[in-house]
């Protein structure tokens, strides 16, 4: 079976480019394959030769069967792309599968969203197909965003706004804590070079841990406050306090401005 012939076009942005080199490196496409649309047509990346570049969305969509969409929500409307007859995916923010079908042209159409892990092999990139999307479309958007990281096909397409929320931004909230966990350090004396390195490596070995795990997250606060250490005792301020709720009206507006951000 041979590779795909993949077209991204805002490939040499950060998400896009972080796509591009995920595919790369996992050999899901060879750069021979692999098209490259932006604002100038140029483009050089040493470490694989062959790519394709063009500043013609036009001739990015007669040579791939496939066609990804990496630029900003805002640019949709301006994206100059007439692909009826190809396979049209999309990371951007917001926009939803019925503007990218009227964008395009497209019928088959796969909604998803993705993150700059995706360059470490360590995006999480949930997606969404429209109806006219063929059991091969979907295999296909399941290998190119396996190649990412972690994917899952959802049912709904709301629900892309929530992931956009939350797996979209990386560190994005989990930074959030990190700073705070790191503030509270340094107010107690410590270098902030002391108190970033161990909030990084805390939050490298959870995060570690708990992917190689098949548990859910709540069972890991349970159980240490079942032992009722030292940790208990900051984890029930925590879960009978108001961080939960404050957390949540985050990612509300997060989730609210996904909604809005392509109109």
């Amino acid at each position: 079976m041979s590779t795909p012939s993949l077209g991204i076009i805002g490939g040499t942005g950060e998400l896009g480019s972080a796509i591009a080199r995920a595919v790369l490196g996992a050999g899901w496409v060879t750069p021979d394959r692999l098209w490259i649309a932006n604002r100038s047509g140029a483009g050089h990346w040493p470490d694989w030769p062959g790519i394709h570049f063009t500043a013609d969305p036009t001739e990015l969509a007669r040579s791939c069967e496939a066609i990804l969409l990496a630029v900003p929500p805002d640019q949709l409307r301006h994206i100059g792309l007439n692909a009826p007859d190809r396979l049209v995916l999309s990371v951007m923010a917001g926009a939803t599968i019925a503007q990218l079908q009227q964008a395009t042209g497209s019928p088959r159409v796969i909604r998803a969203m993705s993150s700059p892990a995706a360059g470490r092999h360590l995006a999480y990139s949930p997606w969404v197909a429209s109806p006219a999307a063929t059991l091969a479309d979907r295999d296909l958007a399941r290998g190119l965003f396996a190649a990412c990281g972690a994917t899952d096909e959802l049912a709904d397409e709301v629900h892309l706004d929530i992931f956009t929320a939350v797996t979209g931004p990386v560190p994005g909230f989990a930074a959030f804590f990190a700073e705070c966990l790191a503030a509270y350090v340094e107010r107690a004396g410590l270098a902030p070079g002391v108190a970033e390195k161990a909030v990084r490596q805390l939050l490298l070995a959870s995060g570690t841990i708990m992917a190689q795990e098949a548990r859910p997250a709540a069972s890991y606060v349970d159980a240490m406050i079942d032992y009722d250490g030292t940790t208990a005792a900051g984890l029930r301020v925590l879960r009978d306090g108001p961080f939960a709720e404050a957390l949540a009206e985050g990612l509300e507006a997060a989730v609210a401005k996904a909604r809005r951000i392509a109109e």
